[in-house]
């Protein structure tokens, strides 16, 4: 298995050399060079599967220049139910990703147990235990850079605190996340970590994180590495629990699942993108988002136009406050047969500040076969939704996961088992939740009093050079 850019100028490479990288050389995303197949009597053989075995079948057809043993034994150390032990009651840890029944074929995928309480921990612990594991075969060390709008940030440092041959430059919008969000990552005070928080929207920080990895020489110089969901990676250890979640509410393979996904970067859906095409049987992909819209616009209209700084919103789903999709870019290379002389011509228009519209091109007409459907949410549906869904189902639901349920609800086929996404649990958005129930939601007992810890944090501007002397000064 080799993987090569989705802008077609970068040579093919194996997994082990994309892992740390993060963006090709030539600005493109890695995909797998042809997705594998599983078949019926794959799907079969993996339907009774643990969710480790069941990664295992999944990343080791992606992931070939690790040796079995050795790959088995990253993932039994990283899918352990300790890990993921903030279960909601009467849901058994082992499950890893345990469904939970809201109504018939509606359900949560519960993907939010791990040490931060996002899904962002499913695939970044297993990437903590990849990046280690990979530098210390090849003796080198590596300084990650990334950008977060609340829980990728916090999902890294808590797989990457203390591994060995690892920092981590970790950059945020300042005062724009939950005050929860933000003390999960600057309470840590572990040597390896350093938290930056931008004065400016996430999108300023991800161009931040693109401008440096563009810059090759101080990218080859410093090492700088990635574990934004541009990291191949996250997106391969996504795909395991749209395995799972399909496999928990059907009895055969002729049945069809929907999944709804609250998205800004659309990393996350990426993976349900990349399950269906190797033959998982996904009926719809739900892209939900909040009011930052882009995506909704581009699978209504055809145009994808990602806005500015000044017309990203601030919002009470703020991980998902996001305008400009960098994963987009992945199945717009599907879209376009995988003709990545399209890809350079569209993305050379969004990276100069512009947009693009499919409609009318043929291409656009397309989107309806992989799936795709889209729909949005605004503070008044997700206040509406967590008292709605707290009042029949007595289950309490984050903020963006309010949205995913709020889009799956506009979409939703009688006869389709739909499986929303849960993103985080409530607790990370206590402000929201007491809007919207008049009471807080019940934290993890580790984790109160979290915004008491002492916080270690930089503010800083925007500005390129400054953060990469700010990576050199602490290099």
């Amino acid at each position: 298995m080799k993987y090569i850019s989705t802008r077609g100028q970068s040579p093919a490479l194996h997994f082990c050399d994309i892992l740390l990288g993060g963006l090709a050389p030539d600005g493109g995303l890695y995909m797998p060079e042809q997705y594998p197949q599983f078949s019926d009597a794959d799907l079969n053989a993996m339907r009774a599967m643990n969710y480790r075995d069941l990664a295992y079948a999944i990343l080791s057809r992606l992931i070939d220049d690790i040796p079995a043993e050795d790959l088995r034994d990253i993932i039994n150390r990283t899918y352990r139910a300790e890990v993921y032990a903030y279960t909601r009651e009467g849901q058994n840890p082992e499950d890893i990703t345990p469904t939970l029944k809201l109504e018939d074929n509606l359900y949560l995928l519960s993907l939010s147990n791990g040490p931060t309480l996002a899904f962002k921990d499913m695939a970044m612990q297993l990437l903590g235990n990849l990046f280690e594991y990979v530098l210390a075969k090849r003796g080198e060390t590596t300084n990650i850079l990334g950008a977060t709008s609340g829980d990728t940030g916090s999902a890294a440092e808590y797989a990457m605190r203390g591994k060995k041959g690892v920092r981590v430059f970790m950059l945020s919008p300042h005062q724009r996340m939950s005050r929860f969000q933000s003390a999960q990552m600057f309470s840590l005070q572990d040597e390896n970590i350093f938290n930056i928080a931008v004065r400016g929207v996430f999108d300023e920080a991800q161009d931040i994180v693109k401008a440096v990895s563009n810059d090759h020489a101080f990218k080859a110089q410093y090492k700088i590495g990635a574990v934004n969901s541009i990291n191949w990676g996250r997106v391969a250890a996504q795909i395991v629990y749209y395995f799972k979640g399909y496999f928990a509410v059907t009895s055969n393979n002729s049945q069809k699942v929907s999944f709804a996904v609250p998205s800004g970067n659309f990393g996350n859906v990426c993976a349900g993108h990349v399950a269906r095409m190797m033959g998982l049987p996904i009926d719809q992909l739900v892209v939900a988002t909040n009011e930052n819209d882009v995506l909704d616009e581009f699978f209504r209209t055809g145009v994808y136009r990602p806005r500015g700084s000044d017309n990203t919103y601030h919002t009470s789903s703020p991980s998902m406050d996001i305008s400009k999709a960098s994963n987009f870019e992945r199945f717009v290379f599907d879209l376009v047969g995988r003709d990545s002389a399209q890809v350079r011509a569209l993305w050379s228009k969004v990276d100069q500040g512009g947009s693009f519209d499919l409609k009318g091109t043929g291409l656009f007409e397309k989107v309806s076969d992989y799936g795709f459907i889209s729909g949005s949410s605004n503070h008044q549906n997700r206040m509406q939704i967590i008292r709605q869904v707290q009042q029949q189902y007595g289950v309490v639901i984050d903020t963006h996961t309010a949205d995913g349920i709020k889009v799956a609800l506009q979409h939703r086929s009688p006869h389709v088992p739909m499986l929303v996404l849960e993103t985080a649990l409530p607790a990370k958005f206590e402000d929201a939740i007491s809007e919207a129930l008049g009471q807080l939601p019940e934290r993890p007992a580790p984790l109160k009093g979290l915004e008491q810890l002492p916080q270690r944090f930089e503010v800083m501007d925007a500005d390129v050079d400054a953060i990469k002397a700010f990576i050199v000064a602490h290099t």
